[in-house]
């Protein structure tokens, strides 16, 4: 079929069978192909539509205004950044309310730890003045301590003890005031007890104490111990269902004669198991009392291993939840790890934000928990009511911005037109352009601005081909001094040869009293160190090639330290080898590296000042792709300021003639020359690591040596 004449130059051609090399070539003229249609009957295509165009390539596209990519640009970038704001500004909202709730119920744990160690220390100056009372120390100075029992008993039920008992310096029982009938048991083995036998000081602590020894005291005591679990959601299983010990806060403290001699032990506790004092105390200071729908918001348990012994928070029935156990991945934290729980935990029958943290024994161990939180409930619906009225206020800025787009983007797309433009030209490095938009808006300030930037990079531009013709001409003339040096120390280096042999002949020929022999054995120092200097300034200025070849780094790390540690320097230095066996091999010049071995190894030994520890050691990297030699020593230590210089030539912090400073910069330049590294690391008073690191030889290349070798 013939071709069809179209608006814009662009033409439709219907071809049978299945492609575009079918067409007429001598009827069409066609310059590109826009787009392909394809209609399938069945599975075999059919017809097949071309859509072409006789405009050339780059003039097809239809021109959309800056207007309309402005407006199309403006929904994007509201759209996508309202969603990333609402995204974000959730997330941030949600965990600012959780952190904020967080550290609250962290500094609640912490007035309630001060709390209940306040319970502790009171116990322990209350038994304390119990033992210092005169009647008391008079009574065991007697041996009648029977005659105190009233004023015992009276102490008991006044500060609200469970348990106040008096033992002679042995930790034998004298006086039990809940069973006065019973006595003559030692009570050494407890810790407290024998904590203050050995100190002569009072002492206090949490402790479990067991059903038999508490029936020692009272029946009724037994009996408020013992629990039988209640089962709870989320709660920790364990095959036990009942628990028959008790926790106490326990304290014991010396009674002494008058001359401070030790008479016996005043000791005595407060069961926690079922008294409500504390976790009471905590919840009526920290949190007031207050309630949300009506429920508590803030509650305090103390735990005895798993079991709450002590709370107030509620079943649903109303009543204290005590024989309740803890959750399990809270217990493996704080009982397990010891480490304190500070996040969101399910207790008994809701959702609490918590802070848990372990209740140790005076020997570390940890044999409970101390427990606040607040109703997570509360929470909840606080970051709700903020998520929406974000969520309200966010989408009416979202759309007020889409409307402000599409009335501004009318008025600068001209301005942007310019603007454009003068990129343009300014990419192609036209610096003089200049913008001629006046309007008084963010637009004039950005012409303004782009004004300024064309100056300035006009400007620095200029500046830097200033810059880099001085360089250039600096580095050349840096090259020829260089090259001058090189020449003069060649040149100086036949006449101190002179020097030195003549000198070192005088100095033979002298008697030892001879009055000018110190002058000349000074002259042939000082050539010796200009000698040194010299010949280490030929070597950093000729940088020789290094003569490569497959080589064991083991072996020059040892042959090194072999040159070294006969030395006297080392005598009072321990060296220390780890030496990895299966070192890979690597290609360097064995002189040259061992030159770098040597050179860190005797700074080293200066730096300790002949006493102190060497460490050597070889290995692989972690990619296994260069192997590295560190050099550790426990000397004084390199400052920051000086560490960054270290392989500057000619720099040294050592004394006046005592190191030219240009040992570690050509070990560096030879460290270089093997395409290998050197890093060092230093603390001051510590000591200093050097460590060397030259690439591994390739397989492909090791099996080229092998067969150059054979």
């Amino acid at each position: 079929m013939g071709p069809v004449q179209a608006q814009c130059q662009t033409r439709f051609v219907w071809l049978e069978a299945c492609g575009p090399e079918l067409a007429r070539q001598d009827e069409i003229q066609i310059c590109r192909v826009q787009s392909v249609f394809t209609r399938e009957f069945g599975r075999r295509p059919k017809f097949l539509f071309l859509f072409l165009s006789d405009r050339p390539e780059g003039h097809f596209n239809m021109r959309i205004s800056v207007a309309t990519k402005l407006i199309c640009s403006f929904v994007i970038i509201v759209i996508l950044t309202g969603v990333i704001s609402i995204v974000v500004g959730i997330r941030l909202i949600s965990g600012r309310v959780v952190g904020e709730t967080q550290e609250k119920v962290a500094n609640d744990l912490n007035a309630a730890r001060e709390i209940y160690l306040s319970h502790i220390r009171d116990l322990r100056n209350l038994i304390r003045f119990t033992a210092d009372r005169y009647t008391i120390r008079e009574a065991m100075t007697a041996g009648r301590i029977g005659s105190e029992y009233q004023k015992l008993k009276r102490i008991k039920d006044e500060e609200g003890l469970d348990i106040l008992t008096v033992m002679d310096r042995e930790g034998k029982v004298l006086l039990r005031v809940n069973n006065p009938d019973l006595f003559g048991d030692s009570q050494s083995k407890d810790e407290l007890v024998e904590c203050a036998l050995a100190t002569k000081k009072p002492v206090a602590a949490t402790k479990v104490v067991q059903a038999a020894e508490l029936e020692k005291e009272s029946k009724k005591l037994v009996d408020r111990v013992y629990f039988k679990f209640i089962d709870t959601p989320k709660a920790r299983p364990r095959r036990e269902t009942e628990e028959t010990a008790g926790m106490m806060i326990t304290a014991a403290a010396p009674i002494l004669d008058f001359n401070n001699n030790l008479m016996g032990i005043v000791y005595g506790g407060i069961l926690l198991n079922r008294n409500y004092e504390i976790v009471d105390k905590i919840k009526q200071t920290v949190y007031q009392g207050m309630k949300y729908k009506g429920k508590d918001m803030g509650t305090a348990t103390i735990f005895q291993d798993d079991v709450r012994i002590s709370t107030n928070v509620l079943r649903e029935d109303g009543s204290r939840a005590v024989g309740t156990r803890l959750a399990e991945n809270v217990y493996e934290q704080v009982i397990v790890k010891g480490v304190p729980w500070i996040d969101r935990a399910f207790v008994v029958n809701n959702w609490y934000i918590t802070a848990y943290e372990p209740i140790k024994a005076i020997n570390g161990k940890i044999i409970g928990i101390l427990y606040v939180g607040v109703l997570e409930e509360k929470y909840d619906d606080i970051r709700r009511q903020t998520i929406l009225i974000f969520l309200g206020v966010t989408t009416l800025s979202l759309i007020t911005s889409l409307a402000l787009s599409y009335l501004l983007s009318g008025n600068i797309s001209s301005s942007i037109g310019k603007l454009a433009s003068a990129a343009r030209q300014m990419a192609t490095g036209n610096l003089d352009i200049q913008v001629d938009v006046k309007s008084k808006d963010e637009v004039g300030e950005l012409a303004g601005t782009f004004n300024l930037m064309a100056a300035a990079l006009r400007e620095r531009d200029e500046k830097l081909k200033e810059f880099a013709t001085k360089r250039i001409m600096e580095s050349e003339r840096l090259a020829l001094i260089g090259q001058l040096a090189a020449g003069v120390a060649h040149e100086i280096n036949n006449p101190l040869q002179g020097i030195l042999a003549y000198s070192c002949l005088l100095v033979e020929d002298m008697s030892p009293d001879d009055q000018n022999r110190g002058f000349i054995e000074k002259i042939a120092k000082q050539a010796t160190r200009c000698k040194e200097i010299v010949r280490g300034l030929l070597d950093f200025s000729r940088q020789t090639r290094p003569e490569m070849m497959q080589c064991q780094m083991n072996l020059v790390v040892l042959a090194s330290l072999a040159l070294m540690e006969r030395q006297s320097l080392f005598h009072n230095i321990e060296i220390v080898k780890n030496i990895q066996a299966d070192l890979p091999g690597t290609m360097l010049d064995a002189s040259q590296m061992q030159q770098v071995l040597m050179n860190i190894i005797i700074n080293a030994s200066e730096a300790m000042g002949g006493k102190g520890k060497l460490s050597v050691a070889t290995r692989t990297d972690s990619a296994k792709k260069f192997i590295e030699v560190e050099i550790a020593d426990t000397g004084v230590g390199i400052s920051g300021e000086n560490l960054e210089r270290i392989f500057d030539p000619f720099f040294t912090t050592k004394k006046v003639g005592h190191g030219t400073g240009l040992g570690l910069a050509i070990s560096y330049g030879i460290v270089k020359r093997h395409n290998g590294s050197i890093e060092v690391r230093s603390e001051v008073g510590k000591g200093t690591t050097f460590t060397v690191r030259l690439p591994i030889i390739g397989e492909a290349e090791e099996e080229t040596m092998h067969a150059g070798v054979s």
